[in-house]
């Protein structure tokens, strides 16, 4: 029997804000990130005019934000924002769609750029498998770095392609915002492009 299975990007399609920044925000401050953006504005200008890529601009914030910090508090601050913060970030007709989706049996999977971190708490509160970004860890510290590739644009797809055979499917929804989201929306049957806006 064919089956049916939805993507989801995470930031701006689930959320109405990027979750690095906010995660920046409730673990460091807002004073702390606004300075630190002010900091590194040279690099996010650079990755707004393409000069350097997602990956490098976010291993930049990451670093400044997170090197040397300890894992496990780094991980329970996240837990908190998961349960503090993100419910007051996802839109209301993205979670509608999802539940929409799950009660017709419609295997629904989060794509997300973002760390797993701060997600995978919430997919799975949700009946949600997540697919993301790993952080890099190093005795028991973040080192500020991506572990493996950033879950980014064509990286999306590899990592969908590696869990999923496609062919068992006979509808593919997918859902993103962005040009990192393109790829992704291309392996769908019924791909919708900034729909809760």
């Amino acid at each position: 029997m064919k089956k049916s299975i939805a993507f989801f990007d995470f930031d701006g399609t689930i959320t109405c804000k990027d979750t690095l920044f906010e995660v920046i925000k409730y673990q460091k401050g807002s004073l702390a990130l606004y300075l630190g953006l002010l900091k590194l504005s040279p690099w996010l200008i650079a990755f707004k005019l393409q000069i350097i890529s997602n990956d490098t601009a976010k291993q930049k914030l990451l670093t400044h934000f997170f090197k040397d910090t300890q894992f496990t508090d780094f991980q329970n601050k996240c837990n908190a924002f998961i349960e503090h913060k993100l419910p007051g970030l996802i839109r209301y007709q993205a979670l509608q769609q999802i539940k929409e989706h799950l009660q017709n049996n419609i295997l629904v999977v989060v794509v997300s750029a973002s760390a797993g971190n701060w997600i995978e708490g919430w997919c799975k509160k949700n009946n949600i498998i997540c697919i993301a970004t790993k952080l890099e860890i190093r005795e028991g510290k973040l080192t500020g770095k991506i572990e493996g590739k950033n879950c980014y644009g064509t990286e999306k797809v590899n990592r969908i392609k590696a869990l999923f055979s496609l062919n068992a499917y006979e509808t593919i929804m997918a859902y993103g915002d962005t040009k990192g989201d393109k790829p992704m929306l291309s392996l769908a049957t019924f791909a919708h492009y900034k729909p809760f806006r």
